[in-house]
């Protein structure tokens, strides 16, 4: 809303003292990181107390798990601070106006509502499964729709919607239309199709893997704000004509508003680990979870840089394989053989490290692991990961 008030005074012909700032992105990024960080501590303890008050604590079930009972009755739903930390800056700073800025407007608010409504159905039903899978799964290919039909119709300029970036092949791009090499209405309604089923699966993937990384204090904040500032970088140099050229890679003119953006993210997560770092105050549960992995999906394709996610989020994928792995390898033996082999000690990954299980075929380490240095281990493994999704920009 400043974005625009200050727009305003200068079409107006008002010389405002410090007015041309908001036209830089970098001046409004900052701002935004810096309100999302403050926003998340300020109102982080009223909303933690409030959620104590309510008794809104977390069930935990007895697995076995180093410490896991410490954490009985530390309260949940706290992803309704990031959201809202996310939600303050971008309204004050951002171009409200940028078809990218109202796609992730819609993403935070239509995900972080699904997880809400999770949360609440686990804590004040009583039920511990929560909202059913089939929901959650329904919820999050509407959004994708809705993403990929957006995005579909109202190209960047210049930029056919069907085009990204792939890493490691000279050209260092792709079409989705290559897909389906033909001519005609038929076609382009297929390939039109084909995209949005596409960009379905990616945001419904970005966001179950962040959920299935939440099991650690601080682990999937931490993870997604290494993400969301690699892909803020990626966003900057994507919309600088400048940086494009250097770089060689696809210029989109409306990209670096996506930078504005993944500012507040990143804010808003920092400002979460204030409370969430191990021990943590608090969970941020479904609530948050569910919206960073699909705002991060979205931010990704926003950029044109999906194709980089299962680098960018190796951390995600693998956490997401492990529990496939685990699940169809226990099946699969169990209807062979009768007793269920696990092939790690427990999943998603990251429990994996934390418990004993002689059974399980991977045994390695052979001690389990402090939590805090495990979540500390799953940062570092971030970092080059995204190191090396940057590096990928030149290596073709």
């Amino acid at each position: 809303m400043l974005y625009h008030l200050f727009e305003y005074l200068e079409q107006s012909g008002i010389d405002f003292p410090g007015s041309g700032l908001m036209q830089y992105i970098s001046f409004r990024s900052i701002c935004c990181a810096v309100v999302a960080i403050l926003t998340s501590m300020l109102i982080g303890k009223s909303i933690i107390a409030k959620l104590q008050k309510k008794q809104i604590g977390e069930t935990i079930r007895d697995l076995g798990l180093e410490g896991q009972l410490q954490k009985k009755g530390t309260p949940t739903m706290g992803g309704i601070i990031i959201l809202l930390s996310i939600l303050v800056p971008v309204l004050l700073f951002g171009d409200l106006t940028n078809i990218n800025i109202q796609l992730l407007i819609l993403t935070t608010v239509w995900l972080g509502a699904l997880g809400f409504i999770d949360d609440y159905i686990k804590v004040f039903k009583h039920n511990k499964e929560g909202l059913n899978g089939k929901y959650k799964i329904v919820g999050q290919v509407l959004l994708g729709v809705a993403v990929g039909l957006t995005l579909y119709l109202t190209a960047d300029q210049g930029v056919s919607y069907s085009r990204t970036t792939i890493p490691f092949f000279k050209g260092n791009e792709f079409d989705y239309k290559w897909l389906v090499p033909f001519s005609g209405p038929v076609v382009r309604a297929l390939q039109g199709g084909l995209y949005v089923v596409v960009i379905t699966f990616i945001i419904t993937a970005c966001s179950n893997g962040t959920n299935l990384t939440d099991g650690m204090d601080g682990l999937a904040a931490g993870v997604s704000a290494i993400v969301g500032a690699t892909i803020g970088v990626l966003a900057y140099v994507s919309g600088h004509t400048g940086f494009a050229e250097y770089l060689n890679i696809m210029y989109l003119p409306n990209s670096g508003e996506v930078a504005v953006y993944v500012s507040c993210f990143v804010g808003a997560l920092l400002g979460f680990l204030w409370y969430n770092s191990f021990p943590a105050q608090v969970f941020m549960g479904d609530t948050g979870s569910l919206a960073l992995g699909g705002i991060i999906g979205v931010m990704a394709i926003l950029i044109r840089k999906e194709l980089l996610l299962p680098i960018l989020c190796g951390v995600f994928l693998v956490e997401s394989l492990s529990v496939i792995i685990q699940r169809y390898y226990f099946k699969y033996t169990k209807k062979k053989t009768g007793t269920g082999v696990r092939v790690f000690r427990m999943s998603p990954l990251h429990h994996h490290f934390q418990k004993e299980n002689p059974d399980a075929l991977i045994q390695s380490p052979k001690q389990i692991q402090p939590e805090n240095k495990i979540v500390v281990r799953f940062w570092i493994v971030s970092i080059i990961l995204a190191v090396l999704t940057i590096v990928t920009l030149k290596i073709r």
